[in-house]
């Protein structure tokens, strides 16, 4: 038995034959006979009294007939009625960067679409950690840099944004390429102990080989700030338009060979499908949406 069949069984009711039902459902008479025996079959019984030239259906057919108008609406109300709450918690890892730029609007998006989700954030920060913490299941999800052999096969992946590296100089820097800029006004380095970092630092010291950094952050804020203040020039990747504007620093392209990091969720295969990491992952597209 499929639902078909009980469309047809309703059609021939509201219809009065097999004739006229046909042509309500886009079948043939033969067709919508199959249709009837296989019901019977199915129920074990007749759904017609078939003794006369005009077929009546049987007591039988009108229970069946009304428990599937029942169903129809009952299916009817679940299409239309308000999408079901996602809720509960979620532990979200984010690396040191990405707090301060995808994820807070990424959250308030959260909030509003899906006020009774309860998202936790721990105090994890470079990819390496986050992931560790993600395969032993100590967190659900994770916002990281998508490692450069595409990550374990135990884990599933979205993609969100390619980020370039940049290099930036301070407000006042009158040099115009890389080089000049770096011998000029030294360099301030990115986190050398983090692979980002490390990016960085093989880019600089391809352009200016043997080039010394004064001092290295983990904080990307925190370099823009002391390359406003002059104190030397950086490359890091490309930071949020409002903390460069708010600074005054120059950015300056690195050309067509400038390394990239590409920003992504990732989460364990085992929790494909899982309702709470979808609403996660649409609400940080939306996001890259916004800000492109």
């Amino acid at each position: 038995m499929n639902l078909r069949s009980l469309e047809t069984l309703r059609a021939i009711l509201v219809h009065g034959s097999f004739t006229a039902a046909g042509e309500a459902v886009g079948c043939s008479p033969s067709a919508v006979s199959l249709q009837v025996k296989q019901l019977e079959q199915f129920f074990g019984q007749p759904l017609f009294d078939r003794s006369t030239r005009v077929i009546k259906p049987t007591p039988f057919a009108l229970q069946i007939a009304a428990a599937a108008d029942e169903f129809a609406d009952t299916i009817a109300s679940l299409r239309t009625r308000p999408s079901i709450a996602i809720e509960g918690r979620l532990r979200l890892g984010a690396i040191t960067s990405m707090q301060s730029d995808l994820l807070p609007q990424a959250l308030l998006t959260l909030q509003q679409r899906h006020p009774k989700l309860d998202v936790k954030i721990p105090p994890l920060n470079d990819t390496n950690e986050i992931l560790k913490e993600l395969r032993a299941g100590r967190i659900d999800v994770a916002l990281v840099v998508r490692p450069g052999g595409g990550g374990s096969s135990r884990l599933a992946w979205g993609d969100l944004v390619r980020q370039p590296y940049v290099m930036l100089a301070p407000p006042g820097a009158a040099e115009r390429s890389p080089q000049a800029l770096v011998k000029a006004h030294g360099w301030v380095a990115y986190d050398t102990g983090l692979p980002g970092g490390q990016v960085a630092a093989r880019h600089v010291r391809s352009i200016v080989p043997g080039a010394a950094f004064r001092m290295e952050l983990r904080s990307m804020d925190a370099l823009v700030s002391l390359v406003s203040l002059g104190m030397g020039v950086t490359v890091i990747p490309r930071p949020r338009r409002p903390l460069a504007a708010a600074y005054g620093v120059q950015e300056v392209d690195l050309g067509r060979h400038a390394p990239h990091r590409q920003i992504a969720l990732a989460w364990r295969r085992t929790d494909e499908g899982n309702r709470r990491i979808s609403a996660v992952m649409d609400a940080f597209v939306a996001t890259c949406r916004s800000d492109a």
